[in-house]
């Protein structure tokens, strides 16, 4: 301890060092040194081999092949491209939406390519509803199928961003019906028939809009939000019976509701962005320190990852500058259809 008494020698300070309590004093901070210089060295690695290098696991362990996936919001974007992915694996389809035509046209296809290898069983729904009817239908279609794979992939946003008060209400209300007691309805109707096999996965698509609170976009911020609490908790309840529940977190992709055409490093398409999600199954991602959650498209996991590690999810920085993205595209959105509006 005599570096310990010089150094407190030069500040005028005269310290026992023999002391057990300063002893005691010095290595909690030493420990606390390395714990501070550590953890962001570890934080890194882990990301970085979570999105890069590590594999997820098998979906087969949730349910083998010729068993079922139930895919809500089917029709397009990444719900049309989970059905052609879990296709391509060998599991059966039962394919939910709200468009019948896009439903039979999207089970003609995979008929097509695969055969009678896979089946397919499609219901036309529209979410917004919450009819019972729809849901008696629905358990009725699943009835003595082995459903080890649920995708809660129906989702609705904002036409356009648009401040809380001025939210007409039946878009407010059909943003709650799909979002949350949609995928809290389907859920809970699928699930026992997990429990019993002790066995299955559930992937519940979220969005960053409800990672990070997303002013302009106040009611879908709030139900992703809400899907991603939820999710950690079902995830909790499910985890002793076998079950596996992963919350997907998402930046944009180039699909109808984000209104991208043109992919890029930050915007993958849908079957880049499907491609991550079933090749990391139980990786975090970008999504550390949140129980059963993902990030796992490596730019959205990259900077999910920088942004609750480094700025703070719920930061007033990172509320001010979504507020002010989403004012820029609600101005160039009314633009566009004043525009629109003349040509007519």
């Amino acid at each position: 301890m005599d570096a310990i008494s010089r150094l407190t020698d030069s500040f005028g300070v005269h310290i026992n060092a023999e002391s057990p309590f300063v002893q005691a004093a010095v290595y909690s901070l030493l420990l606390a040194g390395i714990f501070t210089v550590a953890l962001p060295v570890f934080s890194t690695v882990r990301v970085l081999l979570s999105l890069f290098v590590l594999p997820g696991e098998s979906l087969t362990k949730f349910g083998p092949r010729g068993s079922w996936a139930l895919i809500t919001g089917a029709s397009d974007g990444i719900g049309k491209e989970f059905a052609l992915s879990l296709a391509a694996k060998g599991y059966n389809l039962l394919l939910v939406s709200r468009t019948p035509s896009k439903l039979e046209s999207l089970a003609t296809d995979i008929t097509t390519k695969y055969g009678p290898k896979i089946s397919t069983k499609t219901l036309a729904m529209d979410f917004s509803q919450n009819l019972d009817s729809d849901y008696t239908a629905l358990k009725k279609l699943v009835e003595g199928l082995d459903v080890s794979i649920l995708v809660n992939n129906v989702g609705l946003s904002h036409s356009i961003p648009v401040p809380f008060v001025e939210t007409p209400q039946k878009e407010m209300v059909d943003i709650i019906m799909i979002n949350c007691m949609a995928t809290l309805r389907v859920t809970k109707l699928i699930t026992p028939g997990m429990i019993s096999r002790k066995r299955g996965l559930i992937l519940t698509m979220a969005s960053f809009g409800g990672a990070f609170p997303t002013p302009l976009l106040a009611t879908y911020s709030g139900s992703k939000a809400f899907l991603q609490q939820w999710s950690t908790a079902l995830g909790s309840e499910l985890e002793p019976h076998g079950v596996r529940v992963q919350c997907i977190q998402s930046h944009l992709i180039t699909t109808a509701m984000s209104k991208i055409r043109k992919s890029s490093a930050l915007v993958p398409n849908p079957k880049q962005f499907v491609k991550a999600v079933l090749g990391k199954i139980g990786r975090s991602g970008g999504a550390q320190g949140i129980a059963f959650t993902s990030t796992p498209y490596w730019s959205h996991g990259l900077m999910h990852w920088f942004l609750a590690r480094f700025v703070g999810e719920r930061s007033g920085l990172v509320v001010k500058v979504n507020r002010g993205m989403h004012e820029d595209i609600r101005r160039r959105a009314l633009r566009k259809a004043a525009r629109d509006a003349k040509k007519q």
